[in-house]
């Protein structure tokens, strides 16, 4: 007896059920102690820095460790193209069912957002997207955080391994396997912070944006929300049902730590620690193949991100008075899933992608002005999609990984 009430005490305060509680407390926090919560932010800053901090040593080694551990490049090839057909085939569905959900509402024009506020553009062109998977220089990209160039050297990193004579091989990958582990603990002292941790960043973003700021534009949270819901619980959900084979809501249980932390931090990126963490030891994937899939998900997987940019632009266009015909939608398909693609693992790293669909349909971009206020409050939904996104893709490809090693 006494055996079963510790058991259900320690499933009761779980970090995954103590985190979302501090989720809860962190709203209604943030809406009644305002001015005590306001100054929390150094809590939660210091908790996402120490995620940060250990994501880019786990990125390089875990995705070293899985390439130069696989007995071929063939071996490589397999996975690759299954992760990447997957990651295609979800964006464009995430863009459709944003596109389709936005269509069934007619925006009406916000009149109390002041469209003239002054934000910051960074010029996105397809020219630049392609130098930016090329680093110049590995230690600055170290230094940088740049993910997308870590991803790259270490694959080409792996590929130089596996040619080398069996006992150097053996030397370089057992050395970056023990960083990888190393790593990992780290991530589990950090995860035992999280309801701490995310307290503070909720409370903080609710007492700095306030309720009010949400209510101003409630029918376009409103669409973004239904789109990121019917994407994560509808198609996603059925995609790891139908062609994973296996339960959504059951995995969902083993991993919801993840998806919980990507809605607190708003990164992927600072979220990959903990994804790898569930992945491996909750649901029991592959430590190779979580290893590649999780973090090249963290930086090109981001349906979420996809369907709050194609929402955004039809939100955008109406409120300027412009209606998108299907061409101009079609074309909002292509350069939003494009955009996504290219978006850092970072908060709000969506609003600079943006303007590359912006600019393809003509809308002006000081439009981006008029969700900036609720951006913050979307932008950890979403980025909770892009992770549930990445998680669902690890689970569905490691089975036909393993399946075809029988």
């Amino acid at each position: 007896m006494e055996k079963k009430e510790n058991s259900f005490k320690e499933k009761a305060l779980s970090i995954e059920n103590l985190t979302f509680i501090a989720i809860v407390l962190g709203v209604v926090a943030g809406i009644y102690l305002k001015d005590i919560v306001i100054h929390l932010k150094l809590l939660g800053d210091a908790f996402l820095n120490l995620l940060k901090m250990i994501t880019i040593p786990l990125i390089f080694a875990s995705i070293f460790v899985s390439i130069a551990s696989l007995s071929s490049i063939r071996d490589l090839k397999n996975l690759g193209l299954k992760a990447f057909s997957y990651y295609l085939s979800t964006t464009f569905l995430a863009v459709l069912t944003g596109l389709i959900v936005v269509n069934v509402v007619n925006f009406e024009p916000v009149s109390n957002v002041n469209v003239n506020e002054s934000i910051e553009h960074k010029p996105f062109t397809i020219e630049a997207l392609i130098k930016s998977f090329i680093p110049s220089n590995i230690f600055q990209s170290l230094a940088d955080g740049k993910v997308l160039h870590i991803i790259i050297f270490s694959m080409l990193f792996a590929l130089a391994v596996l040619t080398l004579e069996k006992t150097k091989k053996e030397l370089i990958t057992n050395f970056f396997d023990g960083v990888n582990d190393a790593m990992l603990t780290i991530a589990k002292w950090i995860i035992n912070m999280s309801p701490i941790g995310v307290f503070a960043l909720i409370s903080y973003i609710v007492a700095e944006k306030g309720p009010d700021a949400i209510l101003s534009l409630w029918e376009y949270v409103l669409v973004v929300i239904v789109g990121l819901f019917i994407h994560a619980f509808v198609n996603l959900s059925l995609i790891g049902f139908l062609i994973g084979k296996f339960n959504p809501y059951k995995y969902f249980l083993k991993v919801k730590e993840a998806v919980l932390i990507a809605f607190s931090t708003s990164s992927s990126s600072a979220t990959l620690p903990v994804s790898l963490e569930v992945a491996e030891k909750k649901a029991n994937i592959d430590k190779k193949t979580a290893g590649f899939l999780l973090p090249l998900g963290a930086t090109i997987n981001m349906d979420g991100t996809a369907l709050y940019e194609a929402v955004a632009v039809m939100f955008v266009a109406s409120t300027y008075g412009m209606e998108l015909t299907l061409i101009e939608q079609i074309i909002v398909f292509f350069t939003a899933s494009l955009a996504a693609i290219g978006a850092a693992g970072i908060p709000s790293a969506g609003l600079v992608t943006m303007t590359l669909v912006f600019s393809a349909v003509g809308i002006p971009l000081e439009g981006i002005a008029l969700i900036l206020v609720v951006d913050r409050f979307l932008d950890m939904l979403r980025t909770a999609t892009n992770v549930w996104g990445d998680l669902i893709g690890a689970k569905l490809i490691s089975r036909y990984i393993n399946s075809s090693k029988d």
